[in-house]
């Protein structure tokens, strides 16, 4: 049968968090992790249902061999038939290919290339919940309507910036010196938003095996680029008990020494999905303890600026070390199709890095450059008006959780731009594909994690406006029921799932 255009691009989006073309038993097992929910309905379904996701979201690559029924049926401790009628939903719907009895591996269905609109709503009425992030506001406009005057200074230039135009760096390192970091112009590299300069990062410090260690649950795109660069993934959990906050200190610095691990990525200012923010006192003792440690500190700050209630994150997150790097983005502050982040670092890691990259990418297209510059050069008007909309948004999302959903435990996080619901029971993924159905896209918890992690949670971002909430709830609360009283298919027809 001749494959489309879904083939094709999804192909290239499920590249990430397991890039082998042979799935391992014990992988899938941890991938799987608490798949079944009791009284959600048949075994089969559920465990197809559970399948299914993992190859949506790309924690499973495409045209990758999956365990036989039997070694599975008896890892699962299920019957091979119940497996057996899971692969044959699997197959029946598009998502497995290989006959009965042949080696199965992950597909996805034929039919149209799917659309990406352009609005958390799209033209059928779905509401897409896997993007925690703001449309741009008139200032994005304007900025680039600046810029595009100026171009014609850079234009006699040959246009290739390697560590990115000198105006933009001083106007990066002039942010950081208000924090109280002394910061030059020459301590900064330009790139294509904080995931790629974590890119560039591990091009540079990590080869196959070496340890990284993580905050667990952390941002999805991360882990997926810490395992594409052939990291091992060291993840150090949050601490989630009741009313628990805050970090494992000594458990991130105890995964350091242990794993000798090259790099630690962190999110200390609102950790994604968690919205925590990492005490001053907590990273004094972060470094304290990681001194004479060969571990490079990377600290993902995209969020840094979105603190909703107490003391800015700023405020405590002015501490320096030579073997501290700092991811800075303007794609949640701002808008996420200006593809503008940063690094800071030493000036010998920047001039490495800037070394390195020529082989990846050379460099930030310089329109979106002078954008930027026009941006952060604002004194953060833009930002200050964005934090009473985030913030009242934020609150009016939690209140109707509470009003339809009064079993589900939302903490208020300090900031950033979403909830982390603890749920009722193991059912985050079987929740996510019964939304799919009610119109409602969701990213499932164990996307923020490894090893089948965070069944119990959900990532809510409250970046849309009230009334797109309030329906969000609206089918949320649907969908909890129907995974209450019994499975229910998911549609052949849904599409791949990226999570920002």
């Amino acid at each position: 049968m001749r494959q489309t255009g879904y083939r094709k691009k999804s192909q290239l989006c499920h590249s990430g968090p397991m890039s082998l073309r042979s799935i391992g038993l014990v992988s899938l097992t941890r991938h799987l992790g608490a798949w079944r929910s009791p009284g959600a309905g048949a075994a089969y379904r559920q465990l197809a249902g559970a399948v299914r996701l993992l190859i949506l979201d790309g924690r499973l690559p495409l045209a990758a061999r999956l365990p036989g029924e039997r070694e599975l049926a008896q890892a699962l401790g299920l019957s091979r038939t119940t497996v057996s009628a899971a692969y044959g939903r699997l197959r029946d719907d598009g998502f497995l290919t290989g006959g009965q009895g042949a080696a199965a591996r992950t597909s996805l269905p034929n039919g149209p290339a799917p659309r990406h609109e352009a609005t958390p709503t799209d033209k059928t009425g779905l509401i897409d919940l896997t993007a925690a992030v703001l449309p741009a506001d008139p200032n994005v406009h304007a900025a680039y309507v600046r810029a595009l005057e100026r171009l014609p200074a850079n234009l006699p230039g040959h246009g290739y910036e390697t560590t990115g135009l000198e105006e933009l760096r001083e106007a990066v390192a002039a942010g950081y010196r208000r924090r109280g970091l002394a910061t030059s112009s020459g301590q900064i590299l330009i790139t294509h938003g904080a995931h790629n300069g974590l890119v560039h990062l591990l091009r540079l410090t990590t080869r196959p095996g070496t340890p990284v260690v993580f905050d667990h649950p952390t941002y999805p795109q991360a882990i997926d680029a810490i395992l594409a660069a052939g990291g091992r993934a060291v993840p150090v959990a949050l601490p989630d008990g009741e009313g628990e906050e805050g970090w494992d200190v000594e458990g991130l610095i105890a995964a350091c020494r242990s794993s000798n691990a090259a790099m630690a990525y962190l999110v200390l200012d609102h950790n994604n999905p968690t919205g925590r923010m990492m005490r001053a006192a907590d990273r004094t003792r972060l470094l304290a303890g990681l001194k004479g440690s060969e571990t490079l500190l990377v600290l993902d700050e995209t969020l840094v600026e979105l603190t909703l209630s107490g003391p800015p994150a700023l405020s405590a997150s002015a501490v320096d070390a030579p073997r501290i790097v700092r991811l800075g983005s303007m794609s949640k502050s701002v808008w996420g199709g200006l593809r503008i982040g940063w690094i800071r670092a030493d000036r010998a890691v920047i001039q490495r890095l800037a070394q390195s990259r020529a082989s990846f990418d050379l460099g930030v297209p310089i329109l979106e450059q002078l954008a930027a510059v026009e941006l952060l050069n604002d004194g953060g008007k833009a930002l200050a008006a964005r934090r009473p909309l985030l913030r009242a948004r934020r609150d009016h999302l939690r209140a109707r959780l509470a009003e339809k959903l009064p079993d589900w435990v939302c903490p208020r996080p300090a900031g950033g731009l979403s909830l982390w619901a603890r749920l009722p029971g193991p059912i985050s993924s079987a929740l996510t594909i019964a939304a799919e159905a009610e119109g409602l896209r969701l990213a499932a918890g164990p996307r923020f994690g490894v090893d089948g992690a965070f069944e119990h949670r959900l990532r809510l971002p409250y970046t849309l406006p009230e009334d797109q909430l309030d329906e969000a709830v609206v089918r949320l609360g649907r969908a909890a029921r129907k995974v209450g009283r019994g499975g229910q298919k998911a549609p052949a027809s849904v599409k791949p799932v990226a999570v920002y």
